[in-house]
């Protein structure tokens, strides 16, 4: 296996310079930048126009993130009624089902009957056999 020789080796004067001159470029670009924010003039037409896209991308994300937070404001306000509806409904069935069983017993089929003129039966019921042979 070949060995990084590069590495082991140091870095030549003139490479350690150019290395330097390009940090200390870029530490002044910074700070120009940082410059040009903080200070307090007037904010010139090319600085607007060359920011104008990135404005209008933020403020279209802003737009965005308050409709899509109005939407599940909504969603949860639907969702809170539905579930309302839903327990409602399910004590009306509830009631409804208790009811229906408190009717449908025998002694209640009676007493309905008996105001209708109908007496329970009291007998079993008879079984009525056809004879064909008399035809």
């Amino acid at each position: 296996m070949a060995r990084n020789t590069i590495k082991s080796k140091e870095l030549s004067d003139e490479v350690q310079e150019e290395i330097q001159e390009s940090v200390e470029e870029k530490v002044e670009e910074t700070h120009h930048f940082l410059r040009s924010i903080f200070v307090a003039k007037p904010l010139s037409s090319y600085l607007v126009t060359k920011n104008l896209p990135f404005a209008a991308f933020v403020a279209l994300i802003g737009l965005v993130y308050i409709s899509n937070r109005h939407l599940a404001e909504r969603t949860v306000r639907s969702i809170d009624g539905l579930a309302g509806d839903v327990k409602e409904l399910s004590w009306d069935y509830k009631s409804l089902s208790a009811e229906l069983m408190k009717l449908t017993t025998q002694s209640e089929i009676a007493k309905r009957a008996d105001t209708l003129g109908l007496k329970e039966r009291r007998q079993p019921a008879i079984k009525l056999e056809v004879n064909e042979e008399a035809e």
